[in-house]
């Protein structure tokens, strides 16, 4: 599975940004997605995460009631709807993939990654 995240990008506090999350392969629908991040000098954590058929999602506190995960099977894609951004949002945000259908907070239960995409959120 190779997986290609986009949507970052510059924005104020407050603002919002849309990230996506392509994968290859014909089994998409079949895997639990996951969105992580990772900030300078800190460790990866976790962020959201999307079951198989999308009905159970899960989020870190700490973005509860501002982001939200979504999925779309017909087009291999997981989406990441943040609003309300923070500066300490500020981070690279990797989409990872684990191939079975529930979903878990736990970054290494992930098998496949993608490369990033830089999210600067300014105060």
């Amino acid at each position: 599975v190779q997986l290609q995240a986009f949507g970052g990008g510059l924005v104020q506090d407050g603002g919002s940004l849309r990230l996506s999350c392509a994968a290859s392969g014909r089994t998409f629908s079949s895997y639990a997605m996951g969105w992580f991040r990772q900030a300078p000098g800190k460790e990866r954590e976790f962020v959201a995460a999307i079951s198989s058929s999308g009905t159970v999602t899960y989020y870190a506190d700490s973005v509860k009631a501002r982001f939200t995960i979504s999925r779309d099977n017909a087009k291999s894609t997981v989406y990441l709807q943040m609003n309300s951004l923070k500066p300490e949002d500020t981070a690279v945000y990797h989409c990872a993939a684990r191939t079975v259908g529930w979903a878990t907070k736990y970054v290494d239960l992930y098998s496949f990654w993608g490369q990033g995409t830089q999210v600067t959120v300014s105060s």
